[in-house]
């Protein structure tokens, strides 16, 4: 085993110990201050949702997370870092920028203990000493460095919860077909561990530092951990991908690859699994004789086969279909669901995505999480949240649609309220969701 022994602690538990020192609110029906969501959604029946932040104040609210105060945290990208206090009613009553920095684009979390903030840019990730008492950040250092650059610039970053100390950190493809991905020192299309106990002046470089979790990941935005301490990745899949055999391509990107759910497992026990990207891709509709989960490689050749990617390429547990892009995940207290924001892509026409689903999870007997849906299932999931004639979205760019663009995702203290937001560059919003 590559780290020393530590006393594991259920990642369940830290719901409950947050909700006993964190302020709770009710469920709040409207907040006056708050104008109407931007773009029209609906919601499944058994939910309900409230509009609780928006308007210019609110720059593409990438990642949601809370303090042990029960205060809210925004990472607002290329703007900084925001927190925002509640009132009685359970609509902001504060909000305050502790953290201005133009880099930060997506990755935020909180140690359990609500003492150190971190937050990631594309090439570099930062710690600050955190106060939930005063809301401010100081004493900025540089932790990790030197992360590659290229089309997917966003860095998600996680504390490990059973073990604060290690945090583990992604870094997506250079471009749609990034080769040199294919290996794990290339620092690309990968999932790496690190040790905050041991971080070298200056902080470590990631490519050459950090245990490798999983790699050939080619954009693993959303992760989360499961109760049991494991990490499960949803992964952002190629565009405009033409299949070529014997010589005759064919266009397969209206719905391939799906988009993927995979198991990494445990971030104490990297096991630096390749998942197959560049080489090979997960099937969604039927291609040749594949079915839903199967992979394939885009142009087979003699050397490597579709056959090739059994027993070398770790599959998906689940598929979603292509450009529904995945960019956060968590799970709910007890590990029976899983919930995914699907940000929408401009790669498919009528387009997809543009939602909040539910992945209902199972716990096995050996005490490790799954999900309920079989490996080849084309409905494994039930959305909650869509943008209304989500057909007719259309998305220029990753910030600009005429569609909600549903990005973060967490759950308040109680477990009981789902923070939803949407990071259109019209008007940031964040919602409020709970179960009727």
């Amino acid at each position: 085993m590559l780290w020393q022994t530590i006393t594991t602690i259920a990642v369940v538990l830290l719901g409950p110990a947050l909700a006993q020192t964190a302020k709770t609110y009710p469920f709040p029906s409207s907040c006056a201050s708050i104008a109407a969501s931007k773009y029209q959604f609906s919601l499944d029946s058994t939910w309900k949702a409230t509009k609780i932040l928006g308007g210019s104040a609110l720059k593409q609210p990438r990642t949601i997370i809370f303090d042990t105060a029960g205060n809210l945290l925004v990472l607002q990208a290329t703007k900084g870092v925001s927190v925002h206090t509640f009132d009685a009613s359970g609509c902001i009553a504060s909000s305050t920028v502790i953290i201005s920095n133009t880099r930060l684009n997506h990755g935020l979390t909180l140690t359990p203990d609500g003492k150190t903030l971190y937050a990631s840019s594309e090439t570099t990730a930062w710690s600050w000493s955190y106060d939930p008492a005063t809301m401010k950040a100081t004493n900025q250092q540089t932790i990790v460095k030197s992360i590659s650059t290229g089309i997917h610039s966003t860095r998600t970053i996680l504390v490990v919860p059973q073990a604060p100390n290690y945090i583990i950190l992604q870094a997506g493809s250079n471009g749609n077909w990034d080769y040199a991905a294919g290996s794990a020192s290339a620092g690309r299309a990968i999932v790496k561990v690190f040790d905050l106990s041991k971080v070298p002046s200056g902080g470590y470089d990631y490519n050459t530092a950090g245990a490798v979790l999983g790699y050939g990941l080619r954009n693993e935005v959303a992760l989360a951990f499961d109760p049991a301490g494991n990490v499960w990745g949803a992964e952002n899949s190629g565009d405009d991908f033409r299949r070529t055999m014997n010589g005759q391509a064919t266009d397969i990107h209206i719905d391939n690859p799906a988009e993927e759910l995979n198991y990494l497992g445990d971030p104490l026990n990297p096991a630096g699994t390749w998942f197959g990207y560049p080489t090979c891709f997960t099937a969604w509709s039927a291609i040749q004789s594949l079915k839903t989960g199967d992979q394939f490689v885009v142009t087979p050749n003699t050397s490597f086969t579709d056959a090739n990617c059994v027993g070398k390429s770790t599959p998906p547990r689940l598929s979603f279909p292509a450009h529904s892009a995945p960019i956060t995940n968590i799970f709910d207290k007890d590990g029976k669901n899983m919930y995914i924001t699907m940000h929408g892509s401009w790669d498919r026409n009528p387009a997809i995505g543009y939602k909040v689903v539910e992945v209902p999870f199972a716990k096995l007997a050996s005490g490790l999480y799954d999900p309920v849906a079989t490996r080849d299932s084309q409905k494994g999931w039930n959305d909650i949240m869509w943008a209304n004639n989500v057909g007719s979205c259309q998305s220029q760019s990753l910030t600009i649609s005429s569609c909600l663009r549903l990005a973060a995702l967490a759950w308040d203290p109680s477990y009981s309220k789902l923070f939803v937001s949407s990071d259109n560059n019209s008007e940031g919003e964040i919602w409020v969701l709970a179960k009727k």
